[in-house]
């Protein structure tokens, strides 16, 4: 049973060591814009491997590693998605290793990908829903100068693979409509850094 928590409703996080917080939640709700704010505070992204070229202008290198399709199917792979033909996929290994040196981690799923990772980290895992209103993620996706169709791919994908609805199985919901800064104190709250001040100085 997923608890279905609010922070607007003033719930708050209880630290846990090593734990993997799984950020979920349709295409421009804005989930890389706040994990990145995230690493600012100290807390740990582990990159997903990617047989898909890199997107201009989107950053892909800092959250994707790009490997041939060979090579990607040699890695020890924790869970495995498929989008518009390319693959995805957490290596067991960062998984492991990120439980061993860092008390918080996290890491970019989808629906499919949090459920394979629901089922084999039952107890490391939390999951953080980043939720939007479709009206907001379609205004999102005209700023980043999407296409039509390229706005109707991603709300059909999303509709098509419960996007929408995951939050349902996700452990908490956090909207993230007028005010990044709110939603990333939220999410701080949620994983138990109430003050904000980084888990430790990062390096340069």
């Amino acid at each position: 049973m997923f608890r279905h928590q609010y922070c607007s409703k003033g719930i708050r996080g209880v630290f846990m060591e090593h734990k993997i917080y799984a950020i979920v939640g349709p295409h421009a709700a804005g989930k890389r814009l706040l994990i990145k704010k995230l690493e600012d505070f100290g807390i740990h992204y582990i990159p997903s491997y990617t047989t898909r070229e890199p997107i201009a202008g989107k950053h892909d290198q800092h959250f994707f590693i790009k490997v041939p399709k060979d090579d990607f199917f040699k890695l020890n792979l924790i869970e495995k998605v498929t989008y518009r033909g390319e693959y995805f996929g957490l290596k067991k290994d960062d998984i492991v290793q990120s439980r061993q040196q860092y008390p918080i981690s996290m890491v970019l799923v989808e629906t499919n990908g949090l459920k394979q990772l629901q089922r084999l980290l039952p107890r490391q895992l939390e999951s953080i829903y980043i939720m939007v209103d479709y009206i907001s993620l379609i205004e999102r996706m005209l700023k980043m100068n999407e296409s039509n169709d390229e706005i109707k791919h991603n709300l059909e994908y999303a509709q098509n693979n419960n996007e929408f609805e995951s939050w349902k199985i996700s452990t908490y919901v956090v909207k993230n409509v007028h005010d990044s800064e709110t939603a990333l104190n939220q999410i701080l709250a949620l994983m138990g850094l109430m003050e904000r001040k980084p888990l430790y100085a990062k390096q340069t």
